[in-house]
């Protein structure tokens, strides 16, 4: 992919910054639903619970998701971190496939059957619970980027390099 020009990367980084801690608020409010939902005694209350993440998954879970994933992807693809550069980066990207995969095919479907049998169970509060903990993960390897380049990451390195004329006892370009 060919590399995003200046204000069309931090465009899109603020975008992407911006679904990603969406997606990470929204877990948390399920999250808070749920448990709401499981430990209140009161009827009325758990149905409203429900019924309110209802709402938030059949609205929100979905499109931030996705928009979380496709606005990583493509800042992936267009920067110089590359997808399969950067350990970090990939790890990220997975982290962020599964939970995507199992927000929309996993809890979205227990929502929904939660609100319309009006039982609760504990997975209303683990999945959300799951999903918040490794948003946060996701979120601390973004800001200390833990681990070197991968395999890949390394070889196009040495090839750059290579290429730019490096002297090989230094990191220095020669004259």
């Amino acid at each position: 992919m060919k590399p995003l020009k200046r204000p069309v990367r931090r465009g899109l980084l603020v975008a992407h910054i911006a679904v990603s801690v969406s997606w990470l608020g929204l877990t948390v409010g399920l999250l808070t639903l749920g448990l709401t939902a499981f430990l209140t005694g009161d009827a009325t209350t758990a149905e409203a619970a429900t019924r309110a993440m209802k709402i938030f998954g059949d609205w929100l879970l979905v499109p931030v998701a996705l928009l979380a994933l496709l606005s990583g992807l493509v800042l992936a693809l267009g920067t110089p971190w590359g997808l399969a550069r950067h350990r970090w980066v990939w790890t990220k990207f997975w982290l962020t496939l599964i939970t995507a995969g199992l927000s929309i095919f996993s809890l979205r479907p227990g929502i929904n059957h939660a609100a319309a049998s009006g039982t609760v169970d504990i997975d209303l509060v683990v999945a959300p619970a799951v999903a918040t903990a490794t948003y946060l993960f996701i979120t601390a390897v973004s800001v200390l980027k833990p681990w070197g380049p991968t395999r890949r990451g390394r070889r196009l390195r040495v090839s750059a390099i290579s290429v730019k004329g490096v002297d090989g006892r230094s990191s220095r370009r020669t004259a």
